[in-house]
């Protein structure tokens, strides 16, 4: 811990609570070597958020595209409404 500690400013509790929210996430396992408990980073899990927000992104784009082309619409449309 101390050596995860050491480039930020932060104390070791606040770096012990932040690897045991990420182990409890699955994307950090901890073993035991002695009097050490090295951590391994498990970047797996991210792999499947990735695939969701890749979904909602193409969703996004394409809901950003089709108001965007209705703007344009609105834009064009409206020197003929003021006409009226």
């Amino acid at each position: 811990m101390n050596d995860l500690a050491l480039p930020f400013a932060i104390n070791l509790p606040a770096v012990s609570h932040r690897i045991k929210m990420l182990e409890r996430a699955g994307l950090v396992k901890r073993g035991r070597a002695k009097q050490r408990r090295p951590c391994q980073l498990d970047a797996k899990p991210l792999e499947a958020i990735s695939g969701w927000l890749e979904h909602y992104r193409k969703f996004w784009e394409h809901s950003f595209d089709r108001l965007d082309e209705l703007l344009v619409e609105l834009q064009v449309a409206k020197p003929d409404r003021e006409k009226h």
